[in-house]
């Protein structure tokens, strides 16, 4: 036997993608497995035990439709692509949240689900029931609110609120985050299990929850009505009101549920009530509504009877992990608490010490100041002393200068009297000097006078001795070697040394007159340049009796 044979032959396999509300995974699968066995792998690999809740849907032309488990999945009419694609989610809903979903993960996967419903408004909610549940499904995420790191704008890429909401109210994204984190502030200590549950038991009071709707008609026309399965059973409801069913048959009231190509029977458990019958689109839709029928009929059964041994193993365990997870938030919220506690005794010890050391700082700022102040103080003692000497010194300088200035003052006032006295001498020299140079020009003209007159005299006396002469001796130029003539001559030389003497005295005269007159020059000469010097004697007087008069 060769080695290939002794290997056991490999079972020819497919893949498939499961995606569910926040991952994908992908698995291989054997040719010959049913929808279960692929549907407990998925299971198995979610640690996921309440399984009922849950199926996988694909969708065919496009309708959504649940894998069935008692048939091969590939016999089944599924999509044909590599990877065969099914979304792992809740296909029945519990009636109370808080008592049937027991696993973490199955809140969990509820959440997303019911979550997603009602941010793709397949599920309709209030707006301030949406800012509620907004508040817990940040909670779930974030933990508890702080404000030092939940800084605004924390929740921009987070979608919280359906589109319908944002679009009916006129409000910015800040304010929305404000609303949300009002709520979200006050849900402070509750753990994301806890966060989920809460948004859970708020959503399955919504008229919406559950509820799988599908467009029949009560003939073969027309569709004008809605039929919607959920957990308590089936509700009638017409084509634009979801909310308010016009008609309900609860599941303890169904005697039996049965459909014929499009048409779908059903009979109530009393037998004198009138048998409702309705058509569906096609025979796939009665075969997808009869298939959620009798799941949701029979988880309600399954309700009203004694748990099973599973059921209460995994409720025990679910309380004892209720239990054991409270110790734990309690020993965890405690440990948070003191831990805060001790961050805050911290803070306030570390605010204290920041405080004397800011106080120590100060202080010692405060004592170097008061070093520099009394230095300064020091210095200007120091600088206050010397300036009251140079002050009591200049005082003395300034007594002095005064007793100088007084004395100079009295001087100067002397010098100014005399001063004064020599300008009234001069003044009179000067008028006398005027009146004295009147007079001798007055005396000079009448010398003048007398000179003119003499000479005038004297010319008149030659001119009349000339005549005298020439009448008296008119021979004497004809003959000169007459004795007589002789005679005559030295008679005319006595008259020339008397007009010659004459001559002289008239000469004198003129030579005093004008010595006098240069004397005079002289004096008036020495005379103005002593008036210039008085007057320059004055105006230094009267300078320095200004400069007295300012400096004083």
């Amino acid at each position: 036997m060769s080695i290939r044979g002794l290997k056991k032959k490999q079972p020819k396999t497919f893949k498939v993608k499961i995606v569910t509300v926040d991952a994908e995974m992908e698995f291989s699968c054997e040719m010959k497995w049913k929808g279960k066995d692929l549907f407990d792998l998925v299971c198995r690999a979610l640690g996921l035990r309440e399984t009922w809740f849950f199926g996988l849907q694909y969708t065919i032309k496009g309708m959504c439709t649940w894998l069935k488990m008692d048939k091969k999945v590939l016999d089944q009419e599924i999509p044909k692509e590599d990877p065969i694609s099914f979304h792992f989610l809740a296909k029945f809903y519990p009636e109370k949240v808080e008592e049937e979903l027991l696993q973490e993960i199955t809140q969990h996967l509820f959440f997303l689900q019911v979550k997603k419903q009602i941010l793709n408004e397949e599920i309709y909610c209030s707006p301030e029931a949406t800012v509620l549940l907004a508040s817990y499904a940040v909670q779930a995420k974030y933990g508890d609110y702080d404000p030092n790191f939940h800084e605004p704008g924390f929740l921009a890429h987070d979608e919280l609120l359906p589109k319908r909401v944002l679009r009916q109210y006129q409000l910015t994204a800040e304010m929305w985050e404000e609303k949300i984190t009002a709520w979200y502030a006050e849900h402070r200590g509750i753990a994301r299990d806890e966060a989920e549950m809460n948004y859970l038991k708020i959503a399955q009071d919504l008229e919406m929850y559950g509820v799988n709707y599908f467009p029949i008609a009560q003939n073969k026309n027309h569709t004008d009505l809605l039929l919607g399965v959920d957990a308590k059973g089936i509700h009638i409801y017409s084509i634009n009101n979801r909310f308010s069913p016009n008609k309900s048959f609860e599941w303890s009231a169904i005697r039996n549920i049965s459909y014929s190509e499009k048409e779908l029977t059903i009979k109530p458990l009393d037998k004198k009530a009138e048998v409702f019958k309705f058509f569906s689109s096609q025979l796939k839709v009665n075969k997808l509504i009869l298939q959620l029928c009798i799941g949701n009929h029979d988880l309600f059964m399954r309700r009203r009877k004694v748990d099973s041994i599973e059921i209460q193993q995994m409720k025990a365990q679910a309380r004892e992990e209720k239990a054991r997870k409270k110790m734990e938030n309690q020993r965890l919220a405690r440990e948070k608490q003191l831990r805060e506690e001790a961050e805050r005794a911290k803070e306030e010890l570390e605010r204290r010490l920041f405080q004397l050391e800011d106080e120590a700082r100060q202080a010692n700022e405060a004592l170097l100041r008061s070093q520099e102040a009394a230095e300064l103080l020091a210095e200007k003692a120091q600088i206050a002393e010397e300036e009251a000497k140079l002050l009591a010194q200049n005082a003395a300088e300034a007594e002095q200068e005064r007793q100088r200035l007084e004395i100079t003052a009295l001087k100067t006032k002397e010098e100014k009297r005399l001063m004064e006295q020599k300008m009234r001498e001069a003044e009179l020299i000067a008028v006398k000097l005027v009146k004295e140079s009147d007079r001798r020009a007055k005396e000079a003209e009448h010398l003048k006078q007398d000179l003119h007159e003499a000479r005038e005299a004297e010319r008149k006396a030659k001119q009349k001795l000339l005549d005298i002469t020439r009448l008296n001796y008119p021979h004497m130029v004809k003959y000169p070697q007459y004795s007589p003539a002789d005679t005559r001559d030295a008679n005319f030389d006595k008259g020339s040394i008397k007009l010659d003497l004459k001559d002289i005295d008239l000469k004198r005269l003129s030579f005093e007159i004008e010595r006098e007159r240069l004397d005079y020059l002289e004096k008036s000469r020495k005379f103005e340049d002593r008036l210039k010097e008085l007057k320059s004697e004055i105006n230094a007087l009267k300078l320095e009796e200004k400069q007295s008069g300012l400096y004083s």
